[in-house]
């Protein structure tokens, strides 16, 4: 009988997880009666009631429940690789603790699964949401398509199903600085993609502040493309050949005896301008090297502090 582990990242979630749980219990319903589901609640490091939450859930539960309590803090796609890590199912499905994604929707993933799609994705056709928060995620992914994956579906994505096989890759891989996601499409596998409308959050408040969607953003650009070094080149080069013509035109000026002593504002302007430019190449090949030096560190992605589970639970 096939296992769906379902992983869930969960931080501050302590009001949503009843109503997700819930929701997630009911969906299992909707699949053939010969599909079998593990539960596997990631807790990155949440300071309010999240663990006590997620622990009466494995109280409800306890033959397919488990929950990782993290030592710390290490961000939603660090959580979700120790889940993966830690998942037993020969498919998986990644959905937020928000149920801003729809979990019915995995019922049709599941289908192209059997059908052997080794990668199904959740892709957002639209957004609920409005203002700042709907315009940085168009940017993002158009700007991620265009220079970095152009594979990639429109809208963006988070919410994936995928096979055992591409887990064991991104497992391995151990990535940092990364955006798991796009890894995962990086991979190379065929996907299939079900566009969505993601709904609106209605309970609590998220965490996705924009300094982490920025870091994130950074961290995409970086780990998928050589486009950042590759304008600080071709900049320095078109730098090059501006300040080239613009040497055989006071060289010519001298010549000719036209050259007054004049200048100090442009002189100025194109000092602080290529000053400017270098500071940013520098800023840019600083990312570069800061992650290179990440990983060679080998630190562990994630520490897990406990593990919560059943001793009847058929888990790994």
């Amino acid at each position: 009988m096939p296992k769906l582990s379902i992983i869930i990242p969960c931080y501050y979630n302590e009001e949503n997880i009843p109503v997700t749980t819930r929701e997630l219990i009911a969906n299992e319903t909707l699949f053939p009666p010969e599909v079998t589901f593990e539960y596997v609640l990631v807790d990155d490091g949440s300071k309010d009631k999240t663990l006590q939450t997620l622990l009466a859930f494995r109280d409800a539960y306890p033959d397919k429940v488990r929950i990782l309590e993290l030592a710390g803090n290490v961000g939603s796609y660090n959580a979700i690789v120790a889940g993966m890590e830690y998942a037993t199912g020969d498919c998986m499905a990644i959905i937020t603790a928000d149920m801003q994604d729809p979990p019915e929707l995995m019922v049709q993933m599941y289908g192209y699964w059997k059908q052997g799609i080794k990668l199904i994705i959740g892709n957002r056709q639209d957004r609920e949401e409005t203002g700042l928060q709907k315009w940085f995620a168009e940017v993002f992914h158009k700007t991620m398509k265009s220079i970095a994956l152009p594979n990639i579906p429109d809208g963006g994505f988070d919410f994936v199903f995928f096979d055992r096989q591409v887990c064991e890759h991104v497992v391995g891989l151990q990535e940092r600085n990364s955006n798991l996601f796009y890894l995962m499409v990086w991979l190379g596998y065929p996907y299939v993609n079900i566009p969505y409308v993601r709904r609106k959050r209605e309970i609590g408040k998220s965490r996705w502040t924009l300094k982490k969607k920025i870091k994130l953003l950074i961290d995409s650009i970086l780990a998928f493309s050589f486009f950042p070094i590759r304008a600080i080149s071709v900049m320095g080069i078109l730098l090059g050949i501006g300040a080239l013509f613009y040497a055989f035109y006071i060289i010519g000026l001298k010549i000719v005896g036209d050259i007054e002593v004049e200048g100090w504002t442009t002189l100025m302007l194109v000092l602080l301008f290529v000053s400017a430019f270098q500071m940013i190449a520098l800023g840019i090949i600083g990312e570069y090297v800061w992650r290179g030096l990440d990983a060679t560190r080998k630190r562990p992605l994630y520490v897990v502090k406990d593990v919560y589970q059943s001793e009847k639970a058929n888990l790994k």
